[in-house]
Order: C-alpha cells, then structure tokens, then sequence
C-alpha cells in the first residue's frame, strides 16, 4: 500500500489531490484546491510564483493532517513556461512570465532569422506556437539578457518542486514541450540553442520521468513536523500524466483528448515522426511516460467557455458551465461556426465579442443570443475535432475505432455526445482527474508499487468508471453536411 500526493496545477487553477493504492486500486481524496491565473505586472503578464509555492505548501499542510506517512510527492503543470534562479543563492530572478504575454508577438520572426521555421521543426519535431519556450527565451534574452547571468532556468514543474527542496534539474515531458528538445535523444538540441545565441550554462540537466528528484527541504520538514518526503519526477507535463491514465483498450488501434483549457488530440508512438506533412498540420512530437512519444496538435479547448464565462460574470454576474451548456441545448446546431485556432481567441479578452466579431467577417450574419455564441464553440469544438482526427489518421496510415477523452472536459456531456456524432464513432469519456492519476500512479512506479505503464493503465481501469457516448445518426448527417463550409473557415483539408 502506498500514499502519494499529487499537486497538479493547470491555466486556471489548482489541487492538492491525495492518492491511496491498495490491492491494484485507487483511491482519491482532494485536499485542498485553489485559484490559478496570470497577473499583470507592468504591462506584462506573469504567474505569481510566490503565491503557488505557498498554496503548495498549504497542500502538503492539509495532506499530512489526513495522512501522516507521505511516499512521494508529485508535481506536474502545463508545459512551456519557467523560472529563473540565481545559480549562487538559488532565488529567483524575477516573476515567471505568462505563456500568454504578447512579449513573443515578434520572436517568432527573430527566431525564424536564425534557424528557418522548417529547419527548426525537423531538429525538435514540435509544433509552432509562439508561446513555445524557444520564442519565450528569445524574447526574454532581448528585453532581459541580466537573467541569463549566473543563472538557470527550472520549467515550471521542477522549479515549484525546487521550491520544496528537489533537485535543480528539469524533467523530460515538460522539457519536451518548449522546442527545444531533439526527440531521439531526449536532450537539449544544443544545435538549435546555439545558432540562437542562448548560453548553454542557462540550460539544466534533464532527467526521465519515474525518477527521484531530491527530499521536502529540513525547513519545511521542520515546519510541517513530517520526515523527509521523496519529491518524484513524474510526466510532469500535465498531459503527459493525463495520457498514462488513459483506459486505453489492450487491442486495437486508439487515440485520445486530452481535454481541459487547452484539448490535445493524439495518439501514443514509441519514436516520434517528423514530416512536412506533420509540419504543415500542427502536429507535435512531446515526451510522454516510459519512452513513449505523445503524437499530438494542440486545439483551444475550454479556454473559449471558460473566458466567455469570465466576461459575462463580470459585467452580469454569476453564470455556471452548467447554464451555459443548457443554452447551447435550446439553440439551433450550426447556424454559426469558428475556427477555435483562431489568433483571436489565443488572448485573455472579450471572447463573446470576439466570436461575433468571427462570425461577422467570415460572411455568416450577426450572432443574436448568448445560446449562439455557446453553441458556436460547442458546435466548432467538435467539428475540429474530427478534422483533426482524420488527419491524424492519414498520418500514421489508421483508422480509429474510438476516441478517448479524459480530463475535466468530461464533465460536459454534451461536447462529450457532439464529439462522437461529429466523428460518428464511440467517444470513451473518462476518468475525470486523468492528469492527477497519471500523477499518483508514475509515483507509484517510481517507488516500485506499480510495474509499468501497462499495469498502470490496468489499475485505473479497476479504479474509475468512465461512460460511452455513441453517434446520434441524425446529428452526424448534419455534421457531415456543414463539413464543408466548417472546413473552408479553419483551412483544414
């Protein structure tokens, strides 16, 4: 038996969730919650480090109250961003910034100056989005080169986890994200980083997944009035957990979502694959759990329902997901569609205002009702989804026979159930706290409690029901007839 506390912090918020493994099951229990999101300092938008280490704490706090013997802690976050030290006094030199700061607006093309848009991507095999770690540091080093000084930067998982007295190194699935990464050796690219002009000495060791990465620092073992805790390095990358906790059939070919601000649509590989054609569709190469490579695009998620949530509340007040998914209900399908990759929408801002503003220019009429502006992500959410599903599958030359989904995006059963008419196969929706049991369970392989990936996958299944959703045929023919038009708004083929 054993007890692992998983931190698991995404765009919006995060939660302390205790893990119980007992006879090849699991159990959870959340011990504390709390609210996530960038800050604005100077113009520019940043996370509040201080804070989230603080909230950390408190989680280890209310964790020990119910479970004085920890095994392992655990701490995974979205993928990207970092956090610079002093390599002397181990402080950090400044807030982390934001994925979301418009300071990389202009260090694509910079980046671009030194090493082609192609080039880069046949070294790391990543995906181009501006937030990338590679055109974060590009601009940091032009409007801060003082940071790079005597320093090294932690990617945000390993530098809460230093927090806490781990190890000043970083681990892969996280590293994996910022395109800076060659894919076969699961090292830095040191071709890459050097044609930018980036110090090398900036750069930390990079470390597996399933590894130990240091103890709870005698400070906090002294104010906690605990032991030692093993701090483990586990798929760090919040996605990377997510889809080791993925039910996936033992048979049989099968992709997956995961599915929270941002959704990551993808399939598991054992090398990664590179091509122009993966290129050209956005297509990702990031590290996953036990050598896997996790094959995947990046699409706008619940990023849309939860800024136009944000807006509304703000100058209506309060209105739940739950209302919001009732107002997509009783509107008409497909009378107004997006592309959800938009740049438009990539920003904090007023997203129902956006989204009109989208449906006005592409030709479609004025958006009328709050319904419209819900069911216009609902419907487009799900179209993309199989846009992206098809192209996946040419890819890799397969078909898939059901998509899984997991994570908080589960909860919503009605993009669960359009998902499925769009593609007009069984959505598999399920576990909710994928990402949180992804956590706990490569904690349990690091200490020797569970033996790999396969048994892992086994023990969720044991652990947590998931539900079905099967094609509705008359919504699938209404689908399959907006294709067209839906693809002539996005681009896709």
């Amino acid at each position: 038996m054993g007890n692992f506390l998983a931190f698991d912090l995404g765009a919006s918020s995060g939660r302390a969730i205790l893990g119980r493994l007992n006879g090849g099951r699991l159990e959870l229990s959340e011990v504390h919650r709390f609210a996530n999101g960038p800050e604005e300092k100077g113009g520019a938008l940043y996370w509040n480090y201080p804070q989230l280490v603080e909230e950390l704490k408190t989680g280890l706090k209310k964790a020990l109250a119910v479970e004085k013997k920890l095994d392992g802690i655990g701490i995974d976050t979205w993928g990207v961003d970092y956090v610079f030290f002093d390599r002397t006094t181990g402080e950090p030199k400044r807030w982390p910034y934001h994925y979301r700061d418009s300071r990389t607006a202009r260090a694509t093309e910079e980046v671009w100056k030194q090493i082609s848009r192609e080039e880069l991507y046949s070294h790391t095999g990543i995906q181009c989005m501006a937030l990338n770690t590679v055109y974060q540091l590009a601009a940091h080093h032009r409007e801060h080169p003082e940071d790079f000084e005597n320093s090294v930067f932690l990617m945000m998982p390993d530098a809460l986890g230093f927090a806490l007295g781990g190890e000043m190194v970083s681990e892969y699935t996280d590293c994996s994200t910022g395109d800076l990464l060659d894919p076969v050796t699961r090292q830095w690219d040191w071709t890459v980083i050097d044609r930018l002009g980036l110090p090398r000495e900036v750069f930390p060791k990079i470390v597996p997944p399933c590894t130990r990465g240091g103890v709870l620092s005698v400070a906090l073992q002294r104010e906690l009035g605990c032991g030692p805790i093993p701090i483990l390095k586990i798929g760090s990358h919040d996605t990377a957990s997510a889809v080791a906790a993925v039910p996936a059939p033992t048979e049989g070919s099968w992709a997956y979502i995961s599915a929270g601000t941002w959704a990551l649509l993808g399939a598991e590989l054992d090398r990664p694959f590179r091509s122009a054609e993966s290129q050209l569709n956005s297509f990702t190469n990031e590290g996953g759990i036990c050598g896997k490579i996790r094959f995947l695009t990046n699409i706008m998620g619940s990023w849309l329902f939860q800024e136009t949530r944000r807006v509304w509340n703000e100058e209506r007040g309060p209105i739940s997901f739950a209302q919001m998914e009732t107002l997509a209900r009783e509107t008409k399908p497909c009378e107004f569609l997006i592309n959800p990759n938009d740049a438009s929408f990539v920003s904090p801002g007023d997203m129902p205002q956006r989204i009109i503003d989208f449906c006005t220019k592409s030709g479609q009429g004025k958006v009328e009702g709050d319904g419209a502006v819900v069911r216009a992500i609902y419907d487009s959410l799900a179209l993309y989804f199989r846009c992206k599903l098809e192209t996946l599958g040419k890819l890799l030359g397969t078909k898939y026979a059901c998509l899984n989904i997991v994570g908080g995006g589960t909860k919503d059963g009605l993009l669960m159930q359009l998902t499925s008419d769009a593609l007009n196969i069984p959505v598999v929706a399920g576990p909710v706290e994928a990402t949180a049991i992804g956590n706990l369970l490569a904690q349990a392989m690091t200490v020797g409690e569970v033996a790999d990936l396969a048994a892992a996958r086994e023990v969720v299944k044991n652990s947590f029901e998931v539900k079905t959703y099967r094609p509705d045929v008359e919504m699938h023919a209404l689908y399959e007839a907006q294709m067209p038009r839906f693809q002539a708004l996005t681009g896709a083929e």
